[in-house]
């Protein structure tokens, strides 16, 4: 089944779309990835979007019209990611939407909400599409996040030692996988870290003014701003102190708690700092509690992905941090590397797990771990939209019957390939 996964994270920057096509071997599901494309949300819709975003309010005019044209902008996604991907042959479109709240009290989620209407994906692909994952999850308990856990569970699964999968987006979170060798003990277990790109992106947009073309900085490129400052401990203290990273796991956050006047708060506790300091500060903020959420389980090989693997030096203090290396050779046990090197693409593996999850939800199949999200029980996932007359989901005899798939493999294809990578 060739299925394309459509992806906006926490940056709201972009919409990744990811196609692979996937098959069951025996209890083995067998992603090949076909490649990637991304599409800059227009310099509009993203500012109305961020104008709409806690802790700004919106009326519901608002959410309406931005719930249509995000399903425009993520259908046109769609469109060019089947016919430039699969040959116009996509079997099925699995979107997650853009999350624009996350109803997070008291160590529990009541609610979330993803916005960018399925059917206007349907209607311009003619294919079916699964969307709405997060509610179900919600619904039975969980926190409705990371739900990528499902699938870094089934990649890891027999790596040796104690696998974490990373993710840094605008908010970090990670899958540990206790016991990765066959036969030993420890249930899975996910969470939010914290922020990840979200107050760099925050006090860059905010503080750096203009580069040397003029143009205005919307995010760290390269950890140049980092580079180039120091960093604050009265602040780095002050931030380290939130209640969040002391709360037990499993756990979720978002930009409802980490953004633009949570940090003027915290600034406001210390003298003026030039940009530079702020951004290095908050690099180091990153590393030290994505290192400090990882350290207890005695990680023994850390696997990144998302947009904060292309700034080196959060990686680097991600390093120092763990005192780890980005070698087999490493010292101290722990090898910090990108998912590149496992077949998968560091800015396209949330997209193409999102088409994991679609094809699990086609086949009837839960898309959840309930250690990792804390729900009473695993889920089938999500809402189908049908593509064209009446429903008709792939289902081949074979998938039909199966059980679920307890592994997932990578096989060949074009899938470190991106067209039109927009950051």
């Amino acid at each position: 089944m060739r299925v394309v996964g459509l992806m906006s994270g926490t940056s709201y920057d972009a919409i990744d779309a990811a196609a692979a096509d996937l098959s069951l071997d025996g209890d083995t599901l067998v992603l090949t990835p076909l490649g990637m494309i991304s599409t800059a949300y227009d310099d509009d819709l993203r500012a109305d979007l961020a104008a709409a975003l806690p802790p700004a309010g919106a009326d519901l005019a608002a959410v309406c019209r931005l719930d249509t044209r995000i399903g425009q902008a993520f259908a046109a996604a769609a469109v060019r990611a089947d016919e430039e991907l699969c040959g116009g042959r996509a079997d099925l479109v699995a979107s997650h939407g853009q999350t624009v709240f996350h109803w997070a009290e008291d160590g529990r989620v009541h609610g979330t909400l993803q916005i960018g209407e399925a059917a206007w994906i349907a209607e311009a692909t003619g294919r079916p599409v699964v969307s709405g994952f997060r509610t179900r999850d919600v619904a039975a308990g969980g926190q409705g996040a990371p739900l990528v856990s499902i699938v870094d569970v089934m990649w890891l699964r027999g790596r040796p030692g104690v696998p974490v999968a990373l993710n840094l987006g605008g908010i970090g979170n990670v899958t540990v996988v206790p016991g990765g060798a066959e036969g030993t003990a420890g249930e899975p277990l996910a969470f939010d870290t914290g922020p990840a790109n979200a107050l760099i992106d925050a006090a860059v947009r905010a503080l750096a003014g203009r580069d040397a073309s003029g143009e205005a900085y919307t995010m760290d490129a390269g950890g140049a701003l980092a580079a180039r400052g120091a960093v604050h401990p009265p602040l780095l203290r002050r931030l380290l102190d939130d209640p969040y990273y002391a709360l037990p796991a499993p756990k979720t956050t978002g930009k409802e708690l980490f953004h633009l006047p949570y940090l003027r708060s915290a600034l406001g506790s210390c003298a003026p700092l030039p940009a530079e300091d702020v951004v290095a500060t908050l690099t180091r903020l990153t590393a030290r509690t994505v290192a400090d959420a990882i350290r207890p389980f005695g990680a023994t090989e850390v696997i990144a992905s998302g947009g904060g693997t292309r700034n080196p030096v959060l990686m680097d203090w991600l390093r120092e941090e763990l005192g780890a290396a980005g070698d087999e050779s490493a010292a101290g046990g722990c090898v910090v590397r990108s998912s590149d090197e496992l077949g998968l693409p560091a800015g396209a593996k949330e997209a193409y797990a999102f088409a994991v999850l679609g094809w699990l939800t086609a086949h009837g199949l839960p898309g959840t771990v309930p250690s990792c999200t804390g729900a009473r029980h695993a889920s089938v996932l999500g809402s189908i939209t049908p593509g064209g007359p009446g429903l008709r989901l792939p289902r081949s005899p074979e998938t039909a019957t199966a059980a679920a798939p307890v592994r997932l493999t990578v096989g060949g294809g074009p899938g470190t390939g991106c067209h039109d990578r927009a950051h």
